[in-house]
């Protein structure tokens, strides 16, 4: 059985779902979660509410029991959105916990890299001028970037539901520029890997032109031969271009996290996806709204 203590706001809503009993506490802010409580399974969700508040639902599923023990929080839309950046050197995972970020705090997603690479491919000025520095493995200038970027955070959607800003700004000049602009962040995560395995999670990398989907010839296959025949690799996911881009990244890194230090979270990313992500959400969640404190704790009968 699932035992939760958390400040009384008013009586728990018990329905059920799929024949699991689900137990509902209204309340402000689920601050932090026990390091020592360890609970299967956990799912976080948020939705529009037809007021215009968000609410969001946090979950943990016993699958022994069958059931479900879910805290479910709402705030005022009037209330500050959740601003994070997350960096990492090349092919250290944040793609795949952008996704998931995304996928559970409905924040915006932004990725200079994204914005920069549809220059690219558009042919533009810009994107003529960036790949210059691309392709030798240097940042490209920040009158290329910062005001895309800058632009970017302030459109509507962003300032409406908060931002997650991927892998920017690179270096101590560009985070000067954001900060000059009033855009900073509630967290700065930074995920570490080490070099050897960087490298090899560059190198075998393959984007489906199809899809979009991102696979690996060595972690994550392609399913079909036909997907496999049509696979094509980034100009700069060569080795010899992941290293200038390690070297770099490296150069660059402690000078932007100086500007961070005190919203500086740092993650071993050389994990399972799913334990990174575990670690990244109790970060989220802490830093919602309110003074509402929640333990959460469980015992089996």
């Amino acid at each position: 059985m699932a035992v939760a203590s958390i400040p009384y706001l008013s009586p728990p809503s018990t329905v059920s779902h799929n024949h699991s009993t689900v137990r509902s506490f209204p309340c402000a802010r689920l601050r932090s979660f026990p390091a020592a409580v360890q609970l299967p399974s956990p799912l976080s969700t948020f939705s529009k509410a037809s007021s215009g508040n968000r609410s969001l639902s946090q979950g943990y599923v016993n699958s022994k029991h069958s059931s479900i023990f879910v805290v479910s929080m709402e705030f005022n839309k009037d209330h500050e959105p959740l601003k994070v950046m997350i960096s990492g050197a090349p092919a250290s995972g944040k793609g795949t916990q952008c996704e998931l970020i995304v996928k559970h705090h409905n924040l915006v997603h932004v990725s200079a890299g994204d914005l920069l690479r549809a220059e690219v491919s558009a042919g533009t000025e810009n994107g003529i001028r960036a790949k210059e520095y691309m392709t030798k493995g240097q940042l490209v200038p920040d009158e290329i970037v910062v005001n895309m970027v800058k632009e970017r955070l302030r459109k509507p959607d962003a300032q409406k539901n908060g931002w997650l800003l991927d892998g920017y700004p690179r270096s101590k000049s560009q985070a000067d520029a954001i900060e000059a602009a009033g855009l900073r962040p509630d967290v700065f995560i930074l995920l570490e890997v080490p070099d050897n395995v960087l490298i090899e999670r560059v190198v075998g990398r393959r984007l489906d032109p199809v899809t979009g989907k991102i696979y690996h010839l060595k972690f994550s296959p392609p399913e079909t031969k036909e997907i496999s025949e049509r696979l094509t690799q980034r100009f700069d996911d060569t080795e010899e271009q992941a290293k200038l881009r390690l070297r770099t990244h490296s150069q660059n890194v402690d000078a932007v996290l100086e500007s961070y230090i005190d919203v500086l979270k740092r993650i071993d990313g050389n994990r399972p996806k799913e334990e990174v992500f575990q670690d990244i959400n109790s970060l989220l969640v802490a830093l919602l709204p309110d003074e509402v404190e929640a333990s959460i704790g469980s015992s089996h009968t």
